[in-house]
């Protein structure tokens, strides 16, 4: 039987109830329920809803999971949880199921950062993560550079957006372009049809100027009111909008600046393997582009499996495993959530 540590993985920072359970490397269960469709109508996710939505499933989710594994919660060496960032209400579901699994079974509890598990996802589909690794994160509400040393103990934050994420602005383009929520499967499947060349949409921060002082950083604010503003003056002239070529041309601005700045950062620092994750690391453009300006570079590229790359438990799982096996130390029942957990705290 194999020594490496079982870890149980607890995720509930937004809208989707994740429990996964790990041995070591290896994915053994990963279940998912989502509310997705309870916040469609409202176009964004409502943390009231989500937060109501997790105390209903966290229950029969942890079930299945441990059904899926074939294993009892108690045979576990330990158990992990999303401690932040993320919808502070959300985040005490899952802390509140992981504390009391912790207490009942007298097993150590880890409250983990939430980017940094998006990291730790790739080891279960690519084994274990080159050190050191350039990781760019795009999701809903975080669009982020980190430079990987130990994804136990170091991990520097080189850039941010410093508006609207990534995810956030294909939430809104779908909105300017009639597109159902979430905006980025449904901009991904328009954009299909549609030439990336179509319209010359702005890429933010990639200026002179702004290169000096937001070198890393991204922003993606004036992009989606470009869109905008291109698709009102269409309208007012009577015109049809191309949404194919819209969404073509605005999913080609994203994938442009977030590739072309991830292998800048990779260069200047040395670093040959870039892991691209979270939730937008699904837009076929962006797997696209970034393989080919990757292999161009001779960069390596780890893109996880694209169930792998929303919240889920077994992200969570995947970096508890790897602070139980180098001997880091876990963390207290007293723990709370913290919706801006900086992200060079891997762990509470």
């Amino acid at each position: 039987m194999s020594t490496a540590p079982l870890v149980l993985g607890i995720e509930s920072s937004c809208d989707e109830t994740g429990v996964g359970i790990v041995r070591g490397e290896t994915l053994l269960a990963h279940e998912v329920a989502s509310s997705m469709d309870q916040h469609a109508r409202f176009g964004g996710v409502v943390p009231e809803i989500a937060s109501r939505a997790h105390l209903e499933a966290m229950l029969p989710t942890l079930r299945r999971a441990c059904d899926t594994a074939g294993v009892r919660p108690g045979d576990v060496d330990a158990i992990a949880v999303t401690s932040g960032p993320g919808l502070a209400g959300a985040l005490l579901v899952g802390l509140s199921a992981a504390k009391a699994l912790a207490y009942a079974l007298d097993k150590p509890l880890y409250g983990l950062n939430h980017l940094v598990a998006h990291v730790a996802v790739d080891i279960l589909d690519h084994g274990p993560l080159p050190e050191p690794t350039m990781a760019l994160l795009v999701s809903g509400g975080h669009t982020n550079l980190l430079l990987v040393r130990d994804i136990t103990s170091d991990v520097v934050s080189l850039g941010e957006t410093i508006d609207d994420a990534a995810g956030e602005a294909y939430d809104k383009v779908a909105r300017i372009l009639g597109l159902p929520y979430p905006g980025g499967p449904s901009v991904d499947a328009a954009a299909a049809g549609g030439d990336p060349r179509a319209i010359a949409f702005p890429r933010g921060l990639t200026s002179g100027r702004d290169l000096e002082r937001h070198r890393w950083d991204f922003s993606f604010s004036g992009l989606k009111t470009s869109v905008a503003r291109w698709v009102e003056a269409r309208r007012a002239q009577g015109l049809e909008v191309p949404v194919a070529d819209v969404a073509a041309s605005f999913a080609e601005a994203v994938a442009d600046v977030l590739v072309r700045k991830a292998i800048d950062a990779c260069r200047a620092h040395g670093v040959t393997d870039l892991q691209v994750g979270g939730g937008v690391a699904a837009n076929s453009r962006l797997r696209a582009l970034a393989q080919e300006r990757c292999d161009e570079a001779g960069i390596g590229l780890r893109v996880p499996r694209l169930g792998l790359c929303t919240d889920n438990g077994a992200m969570v799982a995947a970096l508890g495993a790897q602070l139980v096996a180098r001997g880091r130390p876990p963390s207290s029942l007293s723990i709370g959530g913290d919706s801006s957990l900086p992200v060079q705290h891997v762990t509470m």
